[in-house]
Parts: structure tokens; C-alpha cells; sequence
């Protein structure tokens, strides 16, 4: 047991100054802050491209490559060890790019996976990057690795949201001196200015067995490939034919339910629906949904909140996915270093489950509009949906408005605005204010830097007072120095009606440094990471401490052989105080008072490269009056590229004076892919707090980029509570959907 530990001004200054200190000891990267991005001119061509994943038309071999590739890690600004070709074409209604991944190893070339926007890092890969609009925030994603996997996505302040779909081509083709990429994307797929003929433009070529990753533009590790502003640049954009802008995409959806638990009979339903997408000009996109189908959504994986606070469930379904990063607001993060828990006070202003779910029930959504996009340099976000009447809240109308100034190359200043309230004959509105300062030339150096700050009030019926939530953070996010200072005021009322808020009347403070550096030839390690995060909450209304944790990563190594050891014995000192009964389990209730616990963790994880992979976490030591083991361990078997099985348990063991309780939930996923167009996934989970038991299966066919075929299976069963082992079924569903979409 340990005393609370207490913040200071100097401390938390400390913490913010100490990176800029030593960054001024820094000495200067191999780039110069003046090195301007490269440019390239794309090769217009008249003849017909196959895509096929062989690059053997002329105007392949005849077009000029890019400019040679640098690494940008292991050994930044550095020749690649493995050449790579890269030529550019375009017609009047695609852009082509064909990559040409040269191998000394073919044989060793990694692609584990073909699913549709699998996640591809730990494969080798090539991700590219689209800045239409040469805004230097805002991009388009496309990703594929050697087994032919088509990942896409949309970038917006850096943050990648791959659950966009576009309607694009990739075939690639492994050969005896490595492997070959193809894209072909439609520039109906894409927006962009009709008279602009340059784009931003980045490629990035990772070879994973090496931890070798290559870049076109901005190689530098203090650099990520989502930090738009590093992009280069393409011309001779020329001639370009974007249509009318105009998709319509019908679909047909099925369901059919056996509702055993209930004893109910069976239950049937077809239905169609409408999703329209219209670019009322090249930079505005109109999206509409009629009598809207989420029939084909994956299940949310299961959680055990052990905690007093809300747990956040993330948002699945495809329509508030898509251009959802314009709705992003300046009230969460900043993101914490690997192992680090989050503050648990982030705050979104709109949050989209809260449309259309309510107390875990379905609401049927009858319609909705959402007008996304950009005019000049300021992005627009409009969405309005119209849920039905159910049996347990009346249909209603949502409204959200989000407007964002782009200001320098990558700072802004934005409004929000939302009307409505899900619950029952209730209504409210939430209205505020946020900015971002950033800059990747911080103090004339190649270094990051950035300011956030917000202001927000929901305005509910019979409050009108404590409802105003502010904010502030600021951030210097560097590869070998990363430092972290947060403040953020959550009011007792301030409750956003289409928002989420994790826990309120408290007033946080974080500060954290981490010192990251990459030794030379020291035990074939990758970098180290070392952590210390400190965060406070006090109550806004009285000033009384609530909880403080401090936690510190002494060790976590990261080897070149893709293996890691994230801690060895992390000491995590934490204070709560309870104001009130907390039920942490049922029958399990911790009284009001002070309670002082020291917490230890060690964790390891094999490298995903490999056939059979998995990783082991370990917390153990005090817990709240009593102490407890966590224990977290994951194992993953891969039969490349078609056949993945993970198999993961999240236990904990707590002994308390006032009860021992154990909590467990079991995951486990088995999926296989046909090929990229065809796909089948499992996801199996059980919890023992709700004794459940369910399986959901997926299959996904696209024969034909642009139509979809998908058939949804789920079953639960429930474990017998005596302990016989014993599972009775209870409903069982499934869904079908086929979309088509038509574009002009």
C-alpha cells in the first residue's frame, strides 16, 4: 500500500518542458526541415489495362518509375534493402499504380490474410494515399499485401477510418524475384476538384520479416503514413472523367428468427431499402438511406465492466461509418503509449449508437440524410435521421452539424451542434466549440507538436446549471520523445443527449513522458519504450481527490524478430475513493472510503509473423480492500493466406473481504477466406457473469466490386447455473442482404 501520489504545477510542467529540453539536444535528422516533398508526373495513357497483377502492357514498361524509395525505419533516409518499382498511369477514368515489390527471398514474402479490410500488419504490404484536394488533412486510403487483400479507408486528421468501402480493383501475383501489385481506382470513387490537376501523394512499401518499412515522401520515424502533410505530390492529372456523381445501391434483405427463449414462434420478414450517393459538387457528397437494413453488422465483443464508469461499445454499422472522421471532435484523446489505459473521460459530443439502439434494443431507422465534404478550406458534416415508433419510445428526429476552418497546413477551429435526445419523451441539445494547433515544424525542426482545446454544453430539459464541459491538451509526438499533459472539466449535468460520457462531475489531469530510443546493435532490439503516465481526478464540485494512478513502464523492448516484451514488473500505484456503494460483482459491494493499492504487470507477445503466434498478460498485487490476478492470453494460428484461428481468455480472481468473485469471458474467431471477394468469419464468445454462449458466422461475397451478398447466422445458448456444464439453445437468427449499386 502507498500514499496517493500528489500533482504539482512544477510536476506537470516538468512533464510538458522535459521532451523540448531534450529534443534541443537532438541532433538534426538527416532531412533538413527545408528538403521540399518530391513530385512526380502521372503517364497519360490511351490504351487498355487488365488488371491482372502482371504489369506486361507497354505502357507499363514504357512509363518512367518514381524517384528511388528511402527507408524510413530500421535506418531512416537509408537506401531499401529490397528494390521497388513504382510507375503511375491514368486514362479518362482510372488512376493505375503498379508496384513492383522486388525480393532477394521470394520465398520468405509474408501475406497471411485476403479479407476484406483485414488488418495487414503483419504482413508485408503496400499502402497508398490519396490528398485530393491538396488540403494536406483529409485523404484517401488503399492498402493490399501479396495474397490480393483489398483494404480501404479514409483519413481525416490523421485518423483512419478503414470501414469505408470504395469500389476499386487490386490484383497482385507473386513471382520468383518477389511480388507484384496492381490498383486500378475509378475516379468516380474518389472526390476531387474538376479543375485541380495535381494531388498529394504517398506510397509506403513494408517488409515485414524485416521491420523494414519504405516510403516515397516523408521517411522520417517522427513521420507516420497517415500524417497527411508529409505526402508528396502528383501531376498531370489531366482529363479526368468523374460521371454525374451519382450512386444508387438497392438492396433486398431477409430475416428469419427463432425466438426459443421466450417460447415465441417463428418469425420472418423480407424487406428492401434504398442507400444513395450524390456529389452535389466535386467536394460535397450527399448520402442517403431509406428504410435502412444493419442486418449484415458484426456482433459487439463482449465486456465485464469491473469498473464504476460506462464502458464504450464502438459503432459497427455502415452508414454512420462512412465520412464519419468529419464528426470528430477535440474532447478525447490524446492517445496513450501501448499498454497504457485511457483516461476514461473522453467526451463525444455525438456519439451515432445512440441512434437507433436504445437500453440495447433496436430502434428501426425509416430514413436518413448526411451531407459530408468540404467547400474552400472548410469541411462541412450535416446528418439528420428519422427513427420509427416501437413499443418502448416514440419515433423521433436527430439532427448534427459539424464545421471545421482549416487554418495553416494542419490547424483549425470548429462548432458542433446536435438536437435530440433517444430516451422516451425526452429531448435535449449539445452545442460547443473546439480548435487544434499542430504543426510537424515544431521551433524550426523536424519535430510534431499539438495544442487541443474545446468547450461544450449540453442543454437539457430542467438543467441550467453545471452543464459545461471544457477542455485543453497539448502533445509533442516524436518517435525517441513523447510527451502528453491533459486537462479536462466534466460537470455533474453536463450530459450530451446524442453523446457519451464515461463519468461526470470530475476534473482530470494527465501528465505523461515517454523516452523512446532505437539502439545500435544492442541484443537485436528494435526500440525501447519507457512510460510514466500520471492521472488525477478530482470531484468539480467539492475539489476532493476522487482517484489518482501512477504507472510506469521501466521495460518494454520490442526486437527486430518482431517479438516483444512489454513489462516485466510495471508498478501501477493507485487511489480511489468511493462517495457510494460500488457493486464491482454481484453480492460483491465495496463501502464508501479511501482505498490504496499497488498493482504489478508483466506481458510478452511472440511475433505475428509468425505461423502460430500469442501474447500473455499479467496484473497481480492489491485490489480495491483485498488483492486479485488478471490474467490475459492470446493464441493465433494461421494457415496462410485462407485460415485464421485465435483463441483468446480474459480472466480475473478476486479476493476481498467482501466477497471473492471470478470473471471470465472466453473469445475465440475462425475465419477463412475463399479468396479476396470471398469470405467467411466466427466470432465465438462466452461470459460467465451472463452465462452466454454465442456464435456469429459471416459470409461475405463481392463477385463484382460494387455488389454484395452477405449471410448472417447467429446462435446463443445459456449454461446451466447449477454447474452441470450443460448449454440450452436459445434464439436463433438469420440475416441475408444483397446490394447492388449502380453508378452514373
Amino acid at each position: 500500500m502507498v500514499n496517493s501520489p500528489r500533482p504539482s504545477v512544477a510536476l506537470l510542467a516538468a512533464f510538458l518542458l522535459l521532451p523540448l529540453r531534450l529534443a534541443a539536444a537532438e541532433p538534426q535528422a538527416a532531412s533538413g526541415a527545408s528538403e521540399a516533398p518530391p513530385t512526380a508526373a502521372v503517364t497519360a495513357i490511351t490504351g487498355k489495362i487488365t488488371i491482372d497483377g502482371q504489369l506486361d502492357e507497354p505502357e507499363w514498361q514504357s512509363a518512367p518509375k518514381l524517384a528511388r524509395l528511402v527507408q524510413r525505419q530500421p535506418n531512416p533516409g537509408q537506401a531499401p534493402t529490397e528494390r521497388t518499382e513504382v510507375t503511375l498511369l491514368h486514362d479518362a477514368d482510372y488512376l493505375y499504380i503498379g508496384v513492383l515489390a522486388l525480393d532477394s527471398e521470394p520465398g520468405r514474402v509474408i501475406g497471411t490474410q485476403m479479407s476484406r479490410d483485414a488488418t495487414l500488419g503483419s504482413d508485408d504490404r503496400i499502402e497508398v494515399l490519396l490528398d485530393t484536394f491538396l488540403d494536406q488533412r483529409n485523404a484517401f486510403y488503399f492498402a493490399t499485401n501479396p495474397s490480393g487483400a483489398l483494404v480501404d479507408g479514409l483519413l481525416s486528421s490523421e485518423q483512419l477510418n478503414t470501414n469505408w468501402d470504395a469500389i476499386w480493383q487490386v490484383r497482385t501475383r507473386r513471382t520468383d524475384r518477389g511480388w507484384i501489385a496492381e490498383f486500378a481506382i475509378p475516379f468516380k470513387s474518389l472526390s476531387f476538384p474538376a479543375d485541380r490537376t495535381s494531388w498529394g501523394f504517398n506510397l509506403s512499401r513494408s517488409v515485414y520479416r524485416k521491420l523494414e518499412e519504405i516510403r516515397w515522401s516523408g521517411a522520417r520515424l517522427e513521420t507516420p503514413f497517415n500524417q497527411v502533410s508529409e505526402a508528396g505530390q502528383i501531376t498531370n492529372l489531366v482529363g479526368l472523367k468523374q460521371g454525374i456523381g451519382l450512386d444508387v445501391r438497392p438492396y433486398v434483405a431477409g430475416h428469419w428468427l427463432n425466438r426459443r427463449s421466450t417460447a415465441g414462434s417463428d418469425y420472418a420478414k423480407g424487406h428492401t431499402g434504398l442507400d444513395v450517393f450524390y456529389n452535389i459538387t466535386p467536394s460535397l457528397k450527399l448520402t442517403g438511406t431509406l428504410n435502412t437494413d444493419f442486418g449484415e453488422t458484426e456482433v459487439d465483443a463482449r465486456q465485464i465492466n469491473l469498473s464504476r464508469f460506462s464502458v464504450l461499445l464502438p459503432e459497427k454499422r455502415s452508414f454512420f461509418l462512412e465520412d464519419a472522421g468529419v464528426f470528430n471532435f477535440a474532447s478525447i484523446g490524446p492517445t496513450p503509449a501501448g499498454g497504457i489505459a485511457s483516461t476514461g473521460a473522453d467526451i463525444y459530443p455525438f456519439f451515432s449508437r445512440q441512434i437507433g439502439l436504445l437500453a440495447g434494443q433496436e430502434v428501426p431507422i425509416d430514413g436518413g440524410l448526411k451531407l459530408t465534404g468540404k467547400t474552400g478550406r472548410t469541411d462541412l458534416g450535416l446528418l439528420a435521421v428519422q427513427t420509427g415508433d416501437t413499443s418502448f419510445v416514440e419515433g423521433k428526429t436527430f439532427l448534427i452539424g459539424r464545421v471545421r476552418q482549416n487554418l495553416f497546413e494542419q490547424s483549425y477551429v470548429g462548432a458542433i451542434f446536435t438536437d435530440g435526445h433517444p430516451g422516451a419523451r425526452q429531448s435535449g441539445q449539445t452545442y460547443g466549440a473546439d480548435f487544434r494547433l499542430a504543426t510537424s515544424h515544431f521551433l524550426g525542426e523536424k519535430r510534431n507538436f499539438v495544442v487541443d482545446g474545446y468547450a461544450l454544453r449540453s442543454a437539457n430539459r430542467g438543467v441550467s446549471d453545471d452543464d459545461v464541459s471544457w477542455g485543453f491538451s497539448a502533445r509533442y509526438p516524436n518517435d525517441k520523445f513523447d510527451t502528453q499533459f491533459v486537462v479536462r472539466e466534466i460537470p455533474r449535468n453536463f450530459r450530451p443527449g446524442l453523446g457519451f460520457v464515461q463519468r461526470s462531475n470530475v476534473r482530470m489531469y494527465r501528465g505523461a513522458v515517454s523516452f523512446n530510443p532505437r539502439p545500435d546493435d544492442f541484443l537485436n532490439i528494435q526500440q525501447m519504450f519507457h512510460d510514466v503516465y500520471y492521472t488525477r481526478f478530482e470531484r468539480a464540485d467539492t475539489g476532493q481527490l476522487e482517484s489518482s494512478d501512477l504507472y510506469i513502464t521501466p521495460l518494454d523492448w520490442h526486437f527486430k524478430s518482431g517479438d516483444s516484451v512489454h513489462a516485466v514488473f510495471d508498478p501501477n500505484w493507485i487511489y480511489e475513493r468511493l462517495f457510494s456503494n460500488f457493486e464491482i460483482a454481484p453480492g460483491v459491494v465495496l463501502r464508501p472510503g479511501e482505498y490504496r493499492f499497488t498493482r504489478y504487470k508483466a506481458s510478452i507477445a511472440s511475433a505475428s509473423k509468425r505461423r502460430l503466434s500469442g501474447s500473455v498478460n499479467l496484473n497481480w498485487g492489491d485490489y480495491w480492500s483485498g488483492s486479485a490476478e488478471q490474467v490475459s492470453t492470446s493464441l493465433t494460428y494461421k494457415l496462410p493466406p485462407w485460415f485464421t484461428f485465435t483463441l483468446s481468455a480474459n480472466q480475473t480472481f478476486a479476493r476481498l473481504p467482501e466477497g471473492d468473485f471470478t470473471a471470465r469471458i472466453y473469445t475465440s474467431t475462425v475465419n477463412y477466406s475463399f479468396s479476396p471477394q470471398l469470405s467467411l468469419s466466427n466470432l465465438i464468445q462466452f461470459d460467465n457473469r451472463s452465462r452466454n454462449l454465442g456464435w456469429q458466422g459471416r459470409l461475405r461475397w463481392t463477385p463484382v466490386p460494387g455488389r454484395d451478398l452477405f449471410l448472417v447466422f447467429s446462435q446463443g445458448w445459456l449454461k446451466d447455473p447449477t454447474g452441470s456444464g450443460r448449454f440450452t439453445p436459445q434464439d436463433s437468427k438469420l440475416s441475408t442482404k444483397l446490394q447492388y449499386t449502380f453508378r452514373f
